[in-house]
Order: structure tokens, then sequence, then C-alpha cells
């Protein structure tokens, strides 16, 4: 089973086996996408056809809306006519008040408006049942995305700003366009039914209002532009922000050891301060559209008012239809200052959907093919004329042939950066081979599905992962359905249940965030349990007992043992003395296998593996005679 490395990457160190962090050294800073401005028309393109499944809901809400509106546009024309049917009795007339017929208007109007209001209310439902659905699905198209994105992806990007991108933006589109979506269709209906009567009750005033659609259109793109690329920048910036807190969080403890609280500070307030920067610009700029409409808007209703006053009093216009039209210029401005007012949240709405559809769009490792492992499994596992790097202008691994034979125990040994790590990643295939071929049981790996080949595989790593969930759930977490007993036997042969008693709840004992109520060596004796349970034919033995004491050293060699025999192992060492028992040691430099043969062969040969370990029982030495000073 796999397991996840979560340290720093150390400088000129390629990761390991899981997300990184930065991936460009302690501390340091990963070069962040969607710092170009944003391709607003393509994006919101692209961001609606995630709407197409909802079609049929669309066309129901669009319906909705327009008998909405048409209600809407119809009652100031109606209750113009009641003005009327009061000017023409008490002014014109001097009769008494058809009330018969007042009223009638008046329940017409009534109707108009509670219909009105029944259908914007339903139509605003299910606008929120096809967002909520909609984000839903491309909530699920990231997450299988990240499934399919090879390891190097995960090792180039900050953790904290992809952790932004998953959640913030999508909960930033999932925002604009619930607060946008119902809004922009009823607005447009609303402009185009308001229109449609002004014309209808005086051609020659609707022309004067229509004056104010350039200007305010003008206006908005002019403004719009400008804050599009704040936008871009503000979530740039809130993404590398959650980047920064999320790793100064997770290095906290080396943060305080090396006293670089002061460091860190300056750091997020430099992070914080663009933020502030680039969101107070993006929303500045984009709040002056609603101040403008508005300046626009009364300047039409002041035209409006002046021309239809003058209309009145030539009689090419009754007071009913100033009336009317002075309700209709404040309903036809308001929508247009509701649309412009709406383009910060558009643009900020599709500039989190660009950094999402960049996830989206990234490269996918190689498809599955279908070929299958031999059942049971040998274990016979060969390198055949294997080339690998991760940057093409620096190779790492060159021709390399290597045969483990089933059952046996292949260590591999030298120096940081010699490429054993990078042996286990292809095995693994959290990345691919370029030239050559890896082979288990003769069967090419890249013909094989990763998830089949993985659960062959069992790994313990140098640093342990325990999951939220108690000591039970951890070890369990090694096989699915596993049973009580199987979870027990897997404590007892790695030495866990010595000290699982110990604990007040024993194994019901629940792990906390960081697991610091468990001590390094519990840990790892955890995770190595967990390979235990899992009983896979080929183990993947990272420094695993490097966390552990020397007592406890000895015990988890033993159940090692246990856990090697019958499968071929792969054991990355660095205290040699843990792998004198090895059937073949390999000792790597610079890529490439310069020696390999048993301990004591090794040591005759006077090579590589004779200076490693000459130097480590020099430096155990030293470190005695210090001690004993």
């Amino acid at each position: 089973m796999s397991e996840q490395n979560t340290k720093p990457v150390k400088a000129n160190e390629r990761p390991k086996y899981g997300p990184q962090g930065r991936g460009g050294g302690p501390m340091g800073h990963g070069t962040g996408t969607g710092e170009k401005a944003i391709s607003f028309g393509p994006s919101m393109k692209r961001l609606l056809s995630h709407l197409g499944p909802e079609l049929p809901l669309i066309i129901a809400v669009v319906v909705m809306v327009a008998l909405a509106t048409a209600g809407n546009a119809i009652g100031p024309a109606v209750l113009g006519q009641g003005t009327n049917l009061i000017y023409n009795a008490v002014v014109v007339n001097h009769t008494a008040i058809d009330f018969t017929a007042l009223s009638r208007v008046l329940i017409l109007a009534a109707v108009l408006y509670i219909g009105f209001f029944g259908l914007s209310w339903a139509a605003g439902l299910m606008v929120n049942s096809i967002v909520q659905r909609s984000i839903y699905r491309m909530r699920k198209q990231v997450s299988e995305k990240t499934a399919r994105l090879p390891l190097k992806y995960f090792d180039s990007q900050p953790r904290g700003e992809l952790l932004s991108r998953v959640t913030n933006d999508v909960d930033n589109i999932s925002q604009s366009l619930q607060q946008t979506l119902m809004q922009i269709v009823s607005n447009l209906f609303t402009v185009v039914g308001v229109v449609a009567m002004m014309f209808v009750v005086s051609w020659p005033l609707a022309l004067v209002a229509l004056i104010t659609i350039p200007i305010a259109g003008g206006l908005t793109m002019i403004i719009g532009s400008r804050s599009q690329k704040l936008f871009a920048k503000m979530w740039k910036a809130t993404g590398e922000l959650n980047s920064q807190v999320e790793e100064a969080y997770t290095g906290h403890d080396l943060i305080t050891v090396f006293g670089r609280r002061r460091e860190i500070e300056a750091e997020f307030k430099a992070k914080n301060a663009e933020l502030f920067e680039s969101s107070f610009g993006a929303q500045f700029v984009s709040g002056i559209i609603m101040p403008v409409m508005f300046f626009v808007g009364n300047l039409n209703y002041v035209v409006i008012a002046v021309v239809g006053g003058l209309m009145v009093t030539t009689g090419t216009l009754t007071v009913g239809g100033v009336q009317a039209f002075i309700q209709y210029s404040r309903m036809f401005t308001h929508p247009i200052t509701t649309l412009a007012s709406m383009a910060n949240l558009l643009q900020s709405g599709v500039a989190s959907a660009e950094r999402v559809f960049e996830v989206l769009d990234t490269e996918e490792q190689q498809p599955e093919t279908g070929a299958a492992l031999p059942m049971p499994i040998q274990g016979r596992v060969a390198f055949t004329d294997v080339s690998f790097s991760y940057d093409p202008d620096k190779p790492l691994i060159t021709d390399l042939n290597l045969v483990a034979e089933p059952g046996s125990t292949v260590a591999i040994v030298g120096p940081t950066g010699a490429g054993k790590t990078t042996l286990v990643n292809l095995i693994m295939r959290f990345y691919e081979v370029q030239t050559g071929r890896v082979t288990i049981d003769g069967i090419d790996i890249s013909t094989v599905p990763r998830s089949e080949l993985r659960s062959q595989l069992g790994m313990v790593l140098q640093d342990a992962w325990l999951f939220g969930g108690t000591i039970r759930d951890n070890i369990a977490y090694g096989l699915d359905g596993a049973t009580e007993e199987q979870i027990l036997a897997a404590a007892k042969a790695t030495y866990v249940d010595r000290f699982v008693h110990s604990l007040p709840d024993g194994y019901d004992t629940v792990i906390n965030e960081e697991a610091s109520n468990l001590s390094s060596g519990e840990k790892q004796l955890i995770t190595i349990a967990r390979a235990f349970l899992a009983d896979r034919s080929i183990l993947i033995l990272d420094e695993a007992t490097s966390s552990v004491d020397t007592r406890t050293e000895l015990l988890v060699q033993r159940a090692m043992n246990k856990l090697r025999q019958g499968r071929t192992s792969f054991v990355i060492a660095h205290r040699l003395s843990t792998i004198r028992d090895a059937d073949v040691i390999l000792v790597m430099e610079d890529g490439a296998i310069v020696e390999q043969g048993s301990h004591d062969e090794l040591i005759k040969a006077e090579g590589a593996y004779h200076r490693l370990y000459q130097a480590q029982f020099a430096a155990a030495i030293t470190d005695d005679e210090d001690s004993a000073a």
C-alpha cells in the first residue's frame, strides 16, 4: 500500500511519493498559474456549458421569467389606465369616479404583480437547484481529474494553491452563478419587456430613453476591462496566500526551532498586502459601475420627466401615460444598473473558473491499459535498459539493468540523489520509464492498470502517514474488510500491541490531526502493521525503521523478517547495519548501479559499499567517543 510523504522537499532532491508542498525548496514559492489576464468571453462560454445537463430546467426558468416579466411590464400600463379613469372623471369631465371600472383595473394589476412574485420565486428555487447540481458535477470532475493527474503535477504545484483552486475557486463560481444567473435572465427580459411597453405608450419618449443604453454599455465595458485583470490577480494572490499559510502551519515546529517566525510573519504580511491591494483594486474599480449607472439612470429620469411634461401640455400624451412612462423609466434603468453591478461578480466568477479549468485541462497520466498480472504473483521484478530523468537536461538513471528474484530481499544504498527512491517510483508507476521497461513476472508494468499493479505492492516509508481516526482504523486501512482477528494479528506481529495497551483507550485511541499524541516510533510501527495486514506480494521499505529507537528497531527488524518471507522486497537503507542479511545489495551512484552483491562480498571488494560502511562505522565510533567524553 502507498504512503504519502509530507515533509518539505530538500534542495536539489526530488520529492518522494506524494504531494510535497512547494516543490521548490523548504518554505519556497512555486510559480502559480493563472497570472495571465482571463479571456472573459471564451471562459464564460465554457462555464455556461457546465449548465448544459440542466437545459430542461433552464428552459422552464426562462419561460417562467418571461411570463413574470411580462406581467411586471404590463402592470404600470394597467395602473396608468386607472390614473386616466380618475383624472378624466375628476379633472376633465367633473363626474363621479367609476369605481367598478377602477376596481377591475386594480384587481388586474394585483393579479399581474402577484403572478410576477410567484413565478419569480419558483424560478429562483429552480435556479438554485440548477447551480448546485452543476457545481456538484464540477467538483466531481475536479476530484476525478486529480486522481488522473501524474505525480509530477503535484510535485510542481504548491499544495495550498491547488487546494485554493478546488475549494475557494469552486465556491466562488457557485456564489457568482447563484447571485447572477437569475438576475441576468430576469433583467434581460425586463429590459426587453419595458422597452416594448415604452414604444406602446409613446415611441418618441421611448427613443429618448434608449439613449442611455449605449452610454451605459460603453461605460460598463470600459470599467469592466480594467477590473477583469484585477480579479484574476486577486484570486492568484488568494491561492498564494493559502499556500503560504498552509506551509507555515505544516512546518510550524521547524519554523520555531530555527527562529524564523519573523521571516514567516513578514512573508505573510507581504502576501496579505498583495491580496489586499488586488482585492481592493478589483472591488473599487468594479464598484464604480453602480454609482455611474445611478447617475445615468437619474439623468434619464430627468430627461423623461421634462420631455413628458412638455408632451402633456401639447396634448400628445396623457397624464396616465406620463405616470406609466416614469415607472417604466425606473424599471428600465434598474435592470441596466443591476446588470452593470453584477459585472464584478461575473468577472470574479470567471476568473475563478479559469483557474479551475487550468486544472481540468492539465495533461493527464498515460491512460490505463488492460493487461493483467499473472495470479498468484511470483514476484520476479526486472529492469531492462531503463532510463529516466526528471529534467531532460539532467539524466538520472541511464540503461539500468536489474533482476530481483522471487522472495529475495534487494537492498538499495547510495548517497543522496543517487536514484534510490526513483527506482521505487518507477516500480510503483508514480513516474513512467522513458526508455526500456520494468516487468513483474515477465509482464511489462506499463501495460497493467495502475490500480491492479499497486494492489500487489506494499509500502512503508520513512515518514509515517496516519489518517484521522483510531489506531484500529489506521491498521485496518491496509485491507478492505479486515476482521478484528486480522488487525490484532498484524499489530502483535509488528509489536504495536505492546504500546497500545499502555494507552487509555487502547486500539480505540483517536489519533489527533497532527498525530502528536503518538511518538514517531509508534506511528511508524502502525504503518508497518498496516503493510503487514495488506499482505502484498512485493514490498517496498524506505528506511522504515529510521524513526524508532534502537530496542524497537530490533523488534521491527524481526517483524520485517517475518513480513519479507516469501515476498520480493526492495529496501532503501541509510543505516547499513539494517540490511546486512539482504540477498542482494545494490550500490547506486548517479543513477547507475556501481556494485551489487551480498554484504560480505561487497566488503571484501573494498569498493563503494566498503567506503560507505567504513564511513558509517567511523561515524559511530566518533559518536561513542563524544558521548563518553
